[in-house]
């Protein structure tokens, strides 16, 4: 049984033959490339086999789930989640379509009633006259010349199919997404005898909408699109022909009628997963024009063409945005929590919502009376060194970096992404921020060099998290009572000690020695909070 990867957080989506093993992977020569930092070169491998799925991690770093555990090898259904890394694929069946019309494999149209003639034919791919991708080398003569010899010679699909490379070579240089669509159907008015070219592509909700609609004459064409054909090319995933769109019983669509359309043609835009992302249309109103079975070939070959080249335009500007997302995020999270975010456009937005965090805050201890008695860039070298140091910790243990204020580090866990173990890492981040900072001090001290006593404070609770600023400066934090008490918690704490809330005590999974110290009373608490300091 034939089997398919369907991404949960992008367009991805890989088919999977019976028979056949696929290799999941980071490298671009995998058979299922994906990526992203998380996975590995060689990730994992997948083979189906009759009803089976089997799936074996290859020594990945970051591993293979399927739910919430880790695996080696198992055996997955459909409907079953496969995670690797962090990128998370749903399986699912695929249905092997019934063996084609022998009549219509063999090019007789298929009558049906009420229709003088209809053919459809399924569309896989990039279909250029039955040639697979791996037999067509791109050539580079200028598409125009291509596009000139159609009008001469004896060969006319040879003509076509050399004109279709030439058409493939200048799509595939053209990166924004309504330039390419400009000259998709600049060349379908070239070769075809149609009186309006148009582009529909599927939304979020799976719906057709108009990309570009054009006539012959140049214009934009403001007749809408008969939905009831485009829609049987997206469902069937099938290029159709009808000679005769107005009187065929398949499209009742009253917009064939009242349009007055003589001829159609309609073929899917499948990339190369296999999913359609929407349609090449073509019409004609003249009584004399009337499409053949080699325009349809053609439709279908310069349609898988536009898609991949459509494919190749969105993939390469969303790997540009997720960069330049990516690039931005990591200089306050870690690149593993960046690259999540990158790929998860809605995880920071606009405004912000309410959220379990964890705060932390570090300060170091008599930093005022030290700076005066350090020159500015003494001072300024051994900040540095100091924050490179505390802020690998918080990345290290997978938490953000809220900002620098003075003297001290506030950090946070839980937003815009948080994880079930947010209170543990944040604690380990703590203690590990102590005890690089004696590693600091005593290379400090063979240095002669000032050492420094950092005192900690965490809280958990519910803070508003989201973006925060002015108009022209906008900064994503968290704000509220948890981050307030984290702070006075930190300002409590001498050098070497770290202080924590009773909430982030409760929050904790695996509790380490704390020695319970007299509840602080703090501004806005009717009672005093119980503290705790905990041994590092």
């Amino acid at each position: 049984m034939p089997f398919r990867l369907i991404a949960i957080d992008g367009p991805e989506s890989f088919p999977l033959p019976e028979g056949a093993t696929r290799v999941v992977g980071r490298a671009p020569t995998s058979d299922i490339p994906v990526p992203d930092p998380t996975i590995s070169r060689r990730h994992a491998e997948l083979t189906a086999a009759g009803d089976r799925l089997t799936v074996r991690d290859l020594d990945s770093a970051n591993g293979t789930f399927v739910g919430n555990d880790r695996i080696e090898t198992y055996v997955v259904a459909a409907g079953d989640v496969i995670r690797f890394g962090q990128r998370a694929f749903r399986v699912e069946a695929m249905v092997v379509p019934a063996a084609p019309d022998p009549a219509a494999a063999a090019g007789t149209p298929t009558p049906r009633a009420g229709a003088t003639i209809v053919r459809q034919r399924p569309v896989s791919g990039a279909d250029l006259f039955g040639l697979s991708p791996q037999q067509i080398s791109l050539e580079t003569a200028a598409p125009d010349a291509a596009l000139a010899s159609l009008a001469t010679g004896d060969d006319k699909a040879r003509q076509k199919l050399a004109m279709l490379l030439q058409v493939s070579t200048a799509l595939s240089r053209v990166r924004d997404v309504d330039a390419l669509l400009d000259q998709v159907v600049t060349y379908a008015f070239h070769v075809l005898e149609v009186d309006r070219t148009a582009v529909l592509l599927l939304d979020a909700d799976d719906r057709l909408i108009p990309r570009l609609s054009r006539d012959r004459k140049g214009g934009e064409s403001t007749r809408p699109v008969p939905q009831s054909i485009a829609r049987t090319a997206i469902d069937e995933r099938s290029a159709i022909i009808s000679d005769d769109a107005g009187e065929d019983a398949r499209f009742g669509g009253q917009s064939v009628v009242l349009q007055q359309i003589r001829s159609a043609m309609c073929a899917p835009l499948v990339g190369g997963n296999g999913r359609p992302f929407g349609v090449l249309y073509v019409d004609s109103s003249s009584v004399t024009t009337r499409f053949a079975d080699d325009d349809l070939e053609f439709l279908i070959a310069f349609a898988g063409i536009s898609a991949v080249a459509l494919e190749n335009s969105q993939f390469a500007s969303r790997l540009q945005q997720e960069a330049v997302v990516r690039s931005n995020f990591e200089r306050f999270f870690t690149p593993h929590l960046a690259a999540r975010i990158a790929s998860a456009p809605d995880a920071v937005r606009l405004g912000g919502d309410k959220r379990i965090v964890t705060v932390l805050f570090s300060d170091i201890r008599g930093f005022t009376a030290l700076s005066e008695t350090m020159n500015p860039d003494d001072m300024a070298a051994l900040l540095s060194e100091y924050f490179s140091e505390m802020v690998d910790c918080v990345f290290r243990h997978g938490g953000t970096l809220d900002k620098f204020i003075g003297d001290a580090v506030m950090a946070q866990w839980g937003a815009p992404l948080g994880d079930p173990d947010d209170a543990d890492r944040a604690l380990a981040a703590a203690i590990d921020m102590q005890r690089a900072l004696v590693t600091l001090n005593e290379r400090w001290r063979l240095d002669r060099r000032p050492e420094l006593q950092i005192g900690i404070g965490l809280n958990t609770g519910e803070a508003f998290a989201g973006n925060i600023g002015s108009e022209r400066r906008l900064e994503y934090t968290v704000i509220g009572d948890t981050v307030n008490t984290a702070s006075r918690l930190c300002s409590a704490a001498a050098g070497g000690e770290i202080l924590v809330s009773d909430a982030l005590r409760s929050a904790l999974h695996q509790l380490p020695p704390m020695d319970e110290r007299e509840a602080m009373p703090l501004k806005g608490k009717s009672q005093p909070v119980p503290v705790f300091a905990v041994q590092w």
